[in-house]
């Protein structure tokens, strides 16, 4: 077997940090600046971007707008991976903690460099070198010193060949979750929050939803503003909080362990968690499907529907629904901006605002009619249960180009094992 040459990465490729953007420097429009957050996905976006003045962006930091095909990655050991700049985040400047990388040589893949980046050989030169109390980083310093394996250029290509489909159904999973909350979210304010059903019949206009499903529906506010024959609720008459404490002693080594690191922002689903190694202090127990929600500012807007069994965090609180037919309906609006505003509003504590489920429970909600909730529930069950059917299979495919990538770079297996490798996991 061959074992293809390490070359060091100032060799065949240039990188640059962000430049240090503070808040001040920030505008209400103008060139767009990407943030970590805009690393989630294949390509880069400008979802929730901040702006820095078309003067500094065209002056002292025009040197960081980025082209199209530049590679970008955070700084932070933890990582993440790659994304790429396409069209729409051309033009835009990057963050303090984002690198982007872009090749020099014809003789390394742009697309090679991507997996490369995302690859456990790098992770692990990163993590090595990374600095850091609490947080550990990388920088422009220690990428000087890091190596890539570079195969011929038609290896290079083949491998690109091979694990890209992995990556791009990955992708088209992480999108369609996204679509799937969003239909979730959007059907719940519409609902439950905005009474959009009752109003359009109020004003009498075409009805928007089936026939037997539009008839569930009262057709006025009573003078609490809320549909008539609808109780006035909290979210305690939803979900309930489980406190299973799991003691340092009983978790088993490989246990899926969920930290506030691992929560999606803003994301009903949760794809991230690590193997318990050695458990120091105290965890809470969660199962599948229950509601996990962070309660330390400034994570009060991760939540997310868990997707294995597991720990986590006792910062994080657990929420199970008290009837299968609430299950959705508590999820939404734990995601929702007002349960967010709420709990951070209502938080106690100075140096480390949290809030609790004495404090969350109160949260004031709807509860309409049975059918109603039952409805709800069958629409939006299925958006669940394709969410963590889409989780599992992500966590599938990453397994199999984690393991056969780091291979196909070294050199330890050819284009063909691979392929009879990855014929037989999918």
């Amino acid at each position: 077997m061959n074992d293809w040459p390490r070359v060091n990465l100032t060799e065949v490729c240039r990188f640059q940090e962000g430049p240090g953007v503070l808040a001040k420097d920030f505008t209400e429009e103008g060139i767009a600046l990407v943030r970590l957050s805009g690393l989630g996905g294949h390509e880069v976006s400008l979802s929730g971007c901040n702006y820095v003045s078309i003067e500094n962006g065209t002056g002292k930091w025009a040197h960081f707008r980025l082209l199209e095909g530049d590679i970008l990655i955070s700084t932070s050991a933890s990582l993440g991976r790659p994304a790429v700049v396409g069209k729409e985040a051309a033009g835009a400047i990057f963050y303090t903690g984002i690198i982007r990388f872009r090749s020099t040589s014809d003789q390394l893949n742009e697309g090679y460099l991507k997996l490369f980046l995302g690859s456990r050989p790098f992770m692990l030169q990163a993590e090595a070198m990374a600095t850091g109390s609490v947080i550990k980083h990388y920088g422009p310093t220690h990428l000087k010193r890091m190596w890539i394996s570079l195969p011929p250029i038609h290896v290079q290509d083949a491998i690109v060949d091979l694990i890209t489909p992995l990556d791009d159904k990955i992708e088209l999973n992480r999108r369609m979750n996204e679509t799937l909350e969003a239909q979730a979210r959007a059907l719940f304010r519409d609902w439950f929050v905005d009474f959009g059903p009752v109003k359009a019949k109020m004003a009498g206009s075409a009805p928007y939803l089936a026939p037997d499903l539009w008839s569930l529906f009262p057709d006025r506010l009573d003078d609490r503003g809320v549909p008539a024959g609808w109780e006035t609720a909290t979210l305690g008459d939803f979900a309930t909080c489980q406190s299973r404490k799991a003691d340092p002693g009983e978790v088993d080594e490989g246990t899926p362990y969920i930290g506030l690191e691992h929560m999606p922002r803003r994301s009903i689903a949760l794809d991230e968690w690590e193997k318990a190694k050695k458990v120091s202090s105290a965890k809470l127990r969660f199962r599948r499907r229950e509601i996990l929600f962070g309660n330390l500012r400034p994570y009060f807007h991760k939540v997310g529907i868990a997707p294995v069994d597991g720990i986590c965090s006792t910062d994080i609180v657990v929420l199970t629904p008290k009837k299968e037919r609430f299950e959705a309906l508590a999820l939404a609006c734990a995601s929702t901006d007002e349960f967010v505003a709420f709990t951070d509003q209502s938080s106690t504590g100075t140096k480390m605002p949290r809030t609790s489920w004495k404090i969350m429970k109160a949260y004031p909600m709807v509860r309409p009619g049975d059918a109603v909730a039952h409805s709800f529930q069958s629409t939006c069950g299925p958006m669940l249960d394709r969410i963590l059917l889409n989780i599992e299979e992500n966590r599938a495919l990453a397994q199999t180009r984690d393991l056969l990538l780091p291979k196909l770079m070294a050199g330890e297996i050819r284009i063909g094992e691979a392929e009879a490798q990855l014929a037989e996991a999918v």
